[in-house]
């Protein structure tokens, strides 16, 4: 199975830039990223994104109850039929958005669910969902292993739990290496979203490791130079 590659990022100039690669197959953004990019009216830029862009991309919700998380995501969904709304599994207060998830999902609305640690919060969500719906389910294996967990064994029951319904993906979230993406492949992970910078990386795998070396020696020379290192 062939692990396809999104483009984590909200820059839109990264975007266009992004969206004329083949191997980029879709985006995701966040709130985080929105900011980071300098959104101020969050529709109106995500609206200036899916002027071009038309390979499946998520925005996020920014409410913090079913109320208003609901509300939002009926308004990012009517933005173009590309968009998958991402929710997350639970709000800042600990609370599971089974129902709201539930009921987006039985509407036939793309769904992301974001923030996603383990398998079990992986099953626990596969009861809310509308397994004829297209959904994502988020994992955030980089997360999960800058503080000491392993997300692999949690990404493989994932998978695993999902095989028998065709429109629900794994995605393996916050990249931190390349290898990641080959990691990824390995366990069968249907997504992963990578920043920008690892992506470019990942478009010249395939060196050896002569050319490696010679790379990485050369660098060291070249800035010994430069700073007129002498003994």
């Amino acid at each position: 199975m062939t692990t396809k590659i999104y483009c984590d990022i909200a820059d839109i100039k990264q975007i266009k830039k992004f969206n004329k690669k083949s191997i980029v197959k879709g985006f995701t953004t966040n709130p985080s990223l929105m900011r980071k990019a300098g959104a101020q009216n969050y529709e109106k830029y995500s609206k200036e994104i899916l002027k071009f862009c038309k390979k499946p991309i998520s925005f996020e919700v920014f409410g913090d109850d079913y109320k208003s998380m609901k509300r939002q995501a009926f308004i990012i969904n009517s933005w173009s039929k590309n968009i998958y709304v991402k929710i997350p599994i639970i709000n800042s207060k600990g609370s599971f958005m089974g129902k709201l998830i539930n009921e987006l999902s039985h509407k036939n609305i793309k769904l992301n669910i974001t923030s996603v640690y383990n398998s079990s919060q992986t099953k626990r969500l596969l009861k809310c969902l509308n397994k004829k719906s297209k959904t994502i389910i988020s994992i955030f294996a980089g997360r999960a292993g800058d503080v000491g967990k392993d997300p692999i064994p949690e990404l493989k029951n994932s998978i695993m739990m999902s095989r028998k319904y065709k429109n629900i993906k794994i995605l393996w979230a916050s990249v931190r290496e390349p290898y990641n993406f080959l990691q990824a492949k390995q366990i069968g992970c249907h997504l992963i979203t990578v920043p920008p910078k690892i992506i470019e990386k990942i478009e010249n795998f395939g060196k050896s490791f002569d050319q490696l070396t010679i790379e990485t020696v050369g660098g060291f020379l070249k800035d010994s130079k430069k700073s007129n290192f002498k003994l």
